[in-house]
């Protein structure tokens, strides 16, 4: 710390030590504050003379740690911790058990805050459980997913160092408007300036962010979530287009707006544009839809439909016989 360091900032850097690390020796504590080992002491007292309730264990296995009461003790997160949390709410963290990465310290610092029989149950909890981990989920960077948000919280452009699915590196100017989680991935919605036009990029493939001394205004009334699925519903390889025997209201409910736009074409009928790279997946989701429909334009999604139908037919025969091993 500078030698200049307040008495109350070493005593609040002296709380997140204790915290950060239960069993901090005073020699230790002194270390990282760059006071003597006395001075540390001191900042342990005026702590409890605050109310924190500091415990002090003697022995090889004794030092500093927080102390439980009936109100948990001050919580101080790093700005890593904060928003690691925030993100591991949004999409479903699956190392929250790693005490070494950001979400897993800062829950450590929560659980030690809980009243001594919730603690054990939570640790229980938490040492045992073993989540089967979303493949499909791309976790990015947390200082690179805040820098973003703190753009486009701004309105302050950003010069992109960006990796393709392919593997290509490119150098992108763009207006950031919001940054959208969807299905575990985590996507910057922004105007590209070489492209003038909307695009959707994967936050887990952006490898630098500068932020630039240039400003924009935002699409009025942008709505994130609706924009980003309309954006990755186009410009794929196969143009679709459905007609589906029920209202647009009725099959709005179950129809992913990933898959296009839906239009009404009267009182009873709709229909859905879209266009995919992967006419099986299309296929499979229009199969959801609880009415009648017909696929008036792409022959792969059509042969697909076939496909699936034969599938779905066959597993649906009966059998008068198994074989037995």
């Amino acid at each position: 710390m500078k030698p200049d360091t307040s008495p109350t900032a070493r005593a609040l850097l002296a709380l997140e030590l204790v915290q950060g690390s239960p069993g901090i020796t005073a020699d230790r504590l002194a270390g990282k504050l760059g006071v003597s080992e006395r001075a540390a002491r001191r900042y342990v007292e005026i702590l409890r003379e605050a109310g924190i309730p500091i415990e002090s264990l003697r022995g090889p296995y004794g030092g500093y740690r927080i102390g439980r009461g009936l109100r948990p003790p001050p919580l101080m997160f790093s700005a890593a911790e904060a928003l690691g949390l925030v993100m591991a709410v949004l999409d479903g963290h699956h190392d929250a058990s790693d005490p070494t990465g950001p979400v897993g310290s800062a829950l450590g610092k929560i659980v030690r805050a809980l009243p001594e029989p919730v603690a054990v149950q939570v640790e229980a909890v938490r040492r045992t459980t073993a989540p089967a981990p979303d493949r499909a989920a791309a976790r990015p960077d947390p200082a690179t997913t805040s820098a973003l948000v703190q753009a486009c919280s701004n309105h302050r452009q950003v010069r992109l160092g960006y990796r393709s699915e392919a593997g290509s590196e490119s150098v992108i100017e763009v207006d950031p408007w919001a940054v959208v989680v969807r299905h575990g991935r985590w996507y910057l919605l922004c105007r590209s300036h070489p492209a003038d036009a909307r695009r959707a990029y994967r936050i887990d493939r952006v490898r630098e962010v500068e932020v630039l001394d240039d400003t924009f205004s935002p699409p009025a009334d942008l709505d994130p979530v609706a924009t980003l699925e309309e954006h990755l519903a186009v410009g794929w390889e196969y143009d679709v287009e459905v007609v589906i025997d029920a209202p647009a209201d009725t099959v709005a409910r179950c129809l992913p707006r990933a898959l296009g736009r839906l239009q009404p074409l009267d009182a009873k009928t709709s229909r859905l544009v879209g266009s995919t790279s992967n006419p099986v997946w299309y296929a499979e989701q229009l199969a959801a839809i609880p009415a009648p429909y017909r696929i008036v334009r792409c022959p792969e999604v059509q042969q697909a439909a076939r496909d699936l139908g034969q599938r779905l037919l066959a597993a649906g025969e009966s059998h008068d016989s198994a074989e037995t091993g």
